[in-house]
């Protein structure tokens, strides 16, 4: 099992609280999609013959790009790897690019998942962020890819935002579940540095997040979602059940992939691989049939960390018979003596020979995680 990761590295306008690699710059857009190419070619047998189950377009704003471009690298991909018939092929997209023509064009092309950054329902939030959608936008959109025939579809939306108030909070999830969509992504407001919201917080235009009101929309969220019936299969992620996004839970499982384009990243079970986060450069070593990327050979402790950290923000676990069939007996000896006090604590459970972040640690999974560090 194996997938591809295509990142397309261009916005309409920077978000204020994103720190991903993008460009409002579209002048390059074509010799960016040729180097994508490119790479694709020299880095065929990157993932020897394993089959290819997911093939995900992120960025950026995949959307942005016309459809033909997108039709372009999916159809190379089909022609020069081995992609299962019942693969998940999802597309990242915003609300304002989504009309009925490109829509449309997704479906034909094979296109049979989408990603929406809706992100809220409410136009104050919208603005704030600085999105390019408005409300209005937001909902029409999953309506036009539903009457096309696009079922498989998932929201993103933020909270924690600072005017966002608890009560407005469950009425933007009550939208997105009035709309019948099987999975929806949700995340915390962060500050990442070299943002504009990290600017206007160290400036002063902003007021610091409130923890305490994030991590209590966080247990609102998780009451409806299971109200509702949807699994929490991954500390941000919910489905209905069938639907799980493959992609991100092979990650998460930790499967191989492959990473094309600038900032992407690869991963074969003993080295990761990370492009160069620009366009210029990326564009022109690409030419050159030279890979962008930084390599790092993953040590034992590296794979036990990063397997631990995955696994435990997910509902499956740190399987303890993988682990010490991966690291050996003592190395899961040392893990359950360390996970000890955590299940005392009632932050972990050890079930099944597996390990659990419970309900009551997953307001503080990742910092449940590094603690159980080797």
């Amino acid at each position: 099992m194996a997938g591809i990761y295509i990142h397309i590295p261009f916005c309409k306008q920077a978000c204020h609280y994103c720190d991903f690699h993008f460009s409002t710059q579209l002048k390059h857009k074509d010799e960016l999609v040729a180097a994508l190419l490119l790479e694709l070619q020299i880095r065929r047998n990157y993932l020897g013959d394993a089959p290819i189950d997911s093939i995900y377009f992120g960025g950026g704003s995949p959307s942005i790009l016309p459809a033909k471009d997108i039709a372009q690298i999916l159809q190379y991909i089909v022609n020069n790897f081995e992609v299962n018939n019942a693969a998940e092929i999802t597309l990242e997209a915003n609300p304002d690019d989504l009309n009925k023509e490109k829509l449309k064009a997704y479906v034909q092309m094979g296109i049979n998942r989408l990603s929406i950054g809706i992100q809220s329902f409410i136009d104050r939030d919208l603005i704030w962020m600085n999105r390019a959608h408005n409300s209005a936008e937001a909902k029409s959109c999953i309506k036009r890819a539903q009457d096309i025939g696009i079922e498989n579809l998932s929201v993103d939306l933020i909270y924690g935002l600072p005017e966002l108030s608890d009560k407005e909070w469950q009425e933007n999830i009550a939208i997105a579940l009035s709309h019948d969509i099987p999975h929806i992504s949700s995340y915390a407001l962060t500050v990442e540095e070299k943002t504009a919201l990290a600017s206007f917080i160290n400036n002063g235009k902003q007021k610091p997040l409130v923890e305490e009101k994030t991590a209590y929309q966080f247990e609102i969220l998780q009451s409806v979602m299971a109200d509702n019936h949807f699994i929490h299969y991954e500390i941000s992620n919910f489905c209905k059940e069938g639907h799980y996004a493959k992609h991100n839970t092979a990650y998460w499982k930790g499967h191989s992939y492959l990473g094309i384009g600038p900032s992407a990243h690869s991963y074969n079970q003993s080295t990761r691989e990370w492009n160069i986060a620009n366009n210029h450069q990326y564009i022109d070593q690409i030419r050159r049939d030279i890979i962008p990327s930084t390599i790092e050979i993953l040590s034992l402790e590296n794979r036990m960390n990063e397997y631990l950290m995955l696994s435990l923000r997910t509902i499956w676990g740190a399987d303890l018979n993988y682990f010490e069939d991966a690291f050996g007996s003592a190395n899961k000896n040392i893990l359950l003596q360390k996970a000890e006090d955590k299940i005392k604590n009632k932050w972990l459970s050890n079930a099944n020979h597996k390990l659990n972040i419970t309900n009551n640690g997953k307001l503080m999974a990742d910092k449940i995680a590094a603690e159980l560090f080797f």
